[in-house]
C-alpha cells in the first residue's frame, strides 16, 4: 500500500500506532519531552532548567544531583530490566542478588552520595529484599516480556509543533491469550505514586504508539512492600495526549523565550535549590555517567553542621 507523507498520522493512528519514519520533521530541532523532564518543568520551571537545558560551560555536560534514594532506585531497576532480554527460562538461572552485588559497585561510597558505610550499607540491603521478593515471586517476570527495540522509544506526539514523547518502560508483560500487553512500572521508594501523576498516561501513550499491540493493564509494582504488581486504572488515550501535548507546548514556549523562573522567586523552592548549590560551587563532583552527565553530590549535613559550628566568639 502506498500513502502520502501528509497522511502518515491519520493512517497510523488507524494501525494504532506511529511510525517514526516517512515524515518531513526533523527531530533534531524537535522538542523532546518525558515524564521526567515534564515532571521537572511542573514542580519548577528553574529546575527543569537546570537539570534538562543547562551544561556547564566548561565540560559541556548536563549536570545531575545523585543521593541514595537515586543510587538505590537505579541500582534496582538496572538488575530487573536485564531480564527482559532474556529468555524466560533463563532469567532467574543466576541469582538477582549476585547481579545486584556487581551493580551496586556503580554507586558504592561518594558516588551514590554516600558519606558512610552504614548508610550506604542500609540502603544495599533494601534494594537486596526487593530483589529476594521478586526471586520469590517473579509473577509476570517469569513469563513472555514484548522489548520495544529502540533504546530510548520515542514518537512525534506532534509533528506541526515539532514535539516528540519519549521514554523507557521498566516492562511490557506479554498477554498471548488476547495478544496484548501489561505495562509494569517498578517503584523502590516508599511511598505511592501520586494519584495526580502523568506516568502512566505517558507510559500508555509510548506504548500504544511505539508497538503495535493493544495496552490493555498498568500496574505499579512496590519492591518493597508488595509481592506483585498492583493494577491502576488504564488512563485514556485522548485525554492523556491532549493534556501531555497542552504541557509540552508550554515547555516548548519557555525553551524559545528562555524564560525558566522559579515561581517562588530569587530564593527558590525544594526543586530548583539543590540544583542552583551546584552552579555556586557548593557541591562535590564525583564522576560522569552513562549519559554524559556530570554527577555531583551535596555534602552531608553532618558535614554542613561541622563547617558551621568549626567557629567561636572570643
Amino acid at each position: 500500500m502506498i500513502f502520502d507523507i501528509r497522511d502518515r498520522v491519520h493512517y497510523s493512528k488507524k494501525l494504532g500506532f506511529r511510525y517514526n519514519v516517512f515524515t518531513m520533521a526533523d527531530k533534531y530541532k524537535a522538542t523532546w519531552v518525558s515524564h521526567s523532564s515534564i515532571n521537572d518543568f511542573l514542580n519548577c520551571p528553574r529546575a527543569y532548567y537546570l537539570k534538562n537545558v543547562y551544561k556547564d560551560p566548561k565540560t559541556k555536560h548536563k549536570i545531575q544531583l545523585i543521593s541514595p534514594p537515586l543510587s538505590l532506585g537505579a541500582a534496582v531497576h538496572n538488575v530487573i530490566e536485564s531480564l527482559s532480554v532474556l529468555p524466560t527460562d533463563e532469567r532467574f538461572s543466576v541469582s538477582l542478588i549476585k547481579k545486584f552485588d556487581q551493580e551496586w559497585k556503580k554507586y558504592s561510597g561518594i558516588k551514590g552520595g554516600f558519606f558512610d558505610e552504614k548508610t550506604e550499607m542500609a540502603y544495599k540491603e533494601r534494594g537486596a529484599e526487593m530483589l529476594r521478593r521478586v526471586m520469590n515471586n517473579p509473577g509476570p517476570l517469569s513469563r513472555l516480556a514484548v522489548k520495544i527495540k529502540e533504546d530510548l522509544p520515542w514518537f512525534w506526539l506532534s509533528e506541526e509543533e515539532e514535539i516528540i514523547l519519549c521514554g523507557k518502560i521498566d516492562w511490557l508483560e506479554y498477554l498471548p491469550d488476547e495478544d496484548s500487553v501489561h505495562i509494569i512500572d517498578f517503584k523502590t521508594g516508599k511511598g505511592e505514586e501520586d494519584s495526580s501523576s502523568l506516568q502512566l498516561p505517558i507510559y500508555h501513550l509510548l506504548v500504544h504508539y511505539c508497538q503495535h499491540r493493544e495496552v490493555v493493564k498498568a500496574s505499579y509494582w512496590y519492591l518493597e512492600s508488595s509481592d506483585e504488581p498492583q493494577e491502576q486504572k488504564l488512563p485514556d488515550l485522548a485525554w492523556a495526549e491532549a493534556e501531555v501535548l497542552s504541557i509540552a507546548k508550554k515547555i516548548k514556549t519557555m525553551r524559545k523565550l528562555e524564560h525558566f523562573k522559579c515561581p517562588h522567586g530569587e530564593n527558590g523552592c525544594w526543586a530548583c535549590r539543590p540544583m542552583e548549590q551546584i552552579l555556586k560551587g557548593e557541591a562535590q563532583l564525583v564522576g560522569e555517567n552513562d549519559y554524559h552527565q556530570d554527577v555531583y553530590v551535596l555534602p552531608s549535613k553532618e558535614k554542613k553542621l561541622a563547617r558551621k559550628d568549626n567557629s567561636e566568639l572570643i
